[in-house]
């Protein structure tokens, strides 16, 4: 999804040679998420609460850490909608985390991945040609969208089904996050000065 930073946009160039981490690392949240959710067979509300949590805490926190890496300037709006939404999943994950219920998972992991769904797809929207992250945001935040308009509706069908759907988005953004992760790191390593020598 990401396209490669043009040498004619140096404002995308900095931001590319480091963002491929934090981005990774998301990706990899995601997707270990999404491979727990594909193989348990039999989660307890404790367990759920607790992968979900975790999940939402730890994609919270990569969120809060990239701030500084995307390029947006310091203190902006934007930069600071995207701490925003990094503190909401952050916020969300640990309260779902404790609050071991299937009622609570389907109604806090929806009001979390909405919201900060909501400032992804924002961003994306835009920051499109301003940021090499702008189609990331923006597939991340519809995936995001989906599954919180999806989650309130598996309630009642218990732990295995919310996470089913909860880590189907996951797996989703984690594959989209990985590309798009692997194509900055490309990118950086292109840009390099011992790439140019």
């Amino acid at each position: 999804m990401t396209l490669p930073a043009a040498p004619a946009d140096p404002a995308s160039l900095p931001a590319a040679a480091d963002l491929w981490k934090p981005v990774l690392v998301r990706a990899a949240v995601a997707l270990g998420f999404g491979a727990l959710t594909v193989f348990w067979a039999a989660p307890s509300e404790a367990g759920m609460a607790w992968a979900g949590g975790l999940y939402l805490l730890a994609t919270g926190v990569v969120l809060l850490w990239s701030v500084n890496r995307t390029g947006l300037a310091a203190g902006s709006r934007p930069s600071k909608i995207l701490s925003a939404a990094g503190a909401v999943l952050t916020g969300t994950g640990a309260a779902v985390a404790f609050l071991p219920s299937s009622l609570v998972f389907g109604v806090l992991v929806a009001l979390g991945l909405g919201l900060a769904g909501a400032a992804e797809l924002y961003l994306g929207v835009t920051h499109r040609g301003r940021s090499v992250l702008a189609r990331d945001w923006m597939a991340s935040g519809a995936v995001a969208l989906g599954t919180a308009g999806l989650l309130p509706f598996f309630i009642d069908l218990g732990p295995h089904a919310l996470l089913g759907v909860a880590g189907g988005g996951a797996i989703i953004t984690g594959v989209l996050w990985a590309l798009a992760g692997l194509t900055l790191r490309h990118d950086a390593r292109a840009d390099s000065p011992e790439a140019v020598n």
